[in-house]
């Protein structure tokens, strides 16, 4: 059974509300097995907001919507849904009493505008809400059910768990909806596809989603059947070619982040780390330090934008910085070197760039970057040219350095 989302409010449509709630249905509702294949935003517009919720109705079993129960002109999702069934709205004046009393106990008289949220659409159950004014109401149509349910995300959770999961266990079929989340980086999403492409395709269920942001990959496989057991083997069906394919570019089976894999990774084999930053200006510690409990394995850093603060609190010889440039492999190497040192850190990784978009030269372009590791073991130093503005420099270059260092500590490099 599929279910659509309505969010409802003018509002939503700006930029400073999210529609939070279409999350946390999501999730309730793929605890039940139930796929949610449309979400929509629809400001305060009687006939577009009708339109939507006769075409929901039309092509799934479970339709919800959240926000517009309000006792105002512009709550109007009462209207929209009566008018979509063809149906009336009728007063229930217990409602309207049960209000008046709400506000008298809160010394305060309830306005006749507020009667507006005791109409409730013909053939609706009324849905009690004990944290706000508003009821929700349960509608059964055409074979699908729809729920309204007020917009405050604390009155919309507690309606919901209380009223109206105990009925969707009722009207739900039972299925089991498990995910894999694979975590890839070092190729670009094109040639991802194309490389799992041959493995995903063959299936309908699981459904394969590829989402690329910032150098990160993530292949989601969602898998849909009648029991977990069903499910999980399913997805290990088709995950594991796929994670074969993938090979050592494949970081995490659970959906973790590049930072909290290479965090792991320190935490299990007792290590340390700092970090010497010229133009990632402290993103990379910053990426390190926003996992808790990181301060077991990062130990600190330096942002040495300057050549005088490379030679003087890294120890970079004044030579090579003279002879080779700020931007160079040979400067990585001293900024590594002298950051373990200074430390005492297990190892230590630094960069130095020309983010731009000025700076650059021929001989060093912008995007030019050298990510130097070093360990017990030595220093290594790897030369990348990353292509796009300032910022999308920058955040490719630390994930490039997290992922290096993932491999330096496994063995791969």
């Amino acid at each position: 059974m599929d279910a659509e989302i309505i969010a409802v409010g003018s509002e939503l449509l700006t930029v400073g509300r999210l529609d939070t709630n279409s999350l946390y249905l999501t999730g309730e509702l793929n605890n039940l097995g139930v796929e949610v294949v449309t979400k929509c935003v629809v400001g305060d517009d009687l006939a577009r907001l009708t339109d939507a919720v006769r075409r929901a109705f039309s092509r799934s079993g479970i339709v919800i919507l959240s926000g517009g129960l309000g006792p105002t002109e512009d709550d109007l999702t009462r209207e929209a849904v009566a008018q979509a069934l063809d149906r009336k709205l009728i007063f229930h004046a217990d409602i309207s009493d049960a209000l008046e009393q709400r506000f008298a106990r809160s010394g305060r008289r309830m306005s006749e505008i507020n009667k507006r949220q005791a109409y409730v659409i013909e053939g609706a159950e009324v849905l009690p809400n004990d944290r706000g004014t508003a009821p929700g109401q349960w509608i059964a149509a055409h074979g699908a059910v729809a729920m309204l349910l007020p917009g405050p995300p604390h009155e919309l959770k507690a309606m919901f768990e209380q009223q109206c999961l105990p009925r969707l266990t009722q009207f739900v079929p039972r299925q089991a909806i498990r995910t894999v989340f694979l975590r890839i980086t070092g190729m670009p999403e094109s040639d991802l596809d194309a490389l799992i492409s041959p493995v995903y395709k063959k299936y309908q269920n699981p459904v394969t989603t590829i989402l690329a942001a910032n150098g990160d990959l993530q292949v989601h496989l969602r898998a849909r059947c009648d029991t977990d057991a069903e499910a999980i083997a399913l997805l290990a069906e088709v995950a594991g070619p796929i994670e074969a394919l993938l090979g050592d570019r494949l970081y995490s089976r659970i959906g973790d982040p590049l930072e909290v894999v290479v965090g792991n990774l320190l935490r299990e084999r007792g290590a340390t780390v700092a970090v010497a930053e010229s133009c990632t200006g402290g993103m990379l510690g910053a990426r390190f330090t926003a996992t808790p409990g990181s301060s077991e394995y990062f130990v600190g850093g330096f942002i040495t934008y300057s050549n005088a603060l490379k030679r003087d609190l890294l120890g970079v010889p004044a030579s090579t910085l003279e002879q080779f440039g700020a931007v160079s492999s040979q400067t990585a190497e001293a900024m590594a070197q002298g950051a373990r040192e200074r430390t005492g850190a297990t190892c230590a990784i630094s960069i130095t760039g020309i983010a731009g978009p000025d700076g650059g030269s021929e001989d060093k372009p912008v995007g030019l970057v050298y990510i130097g590791i070093a360990d017990a073991a030595g220093v290594v130093v790897t030369q990348r040219r990353f292509l796009g503005d300032r910022e999308r420099i920058r955040v490719f270059t630390t994930q490039h350095a997290l992922d290096l260092l993932r491999r330096r500590l496994q063995g791969l490099l």
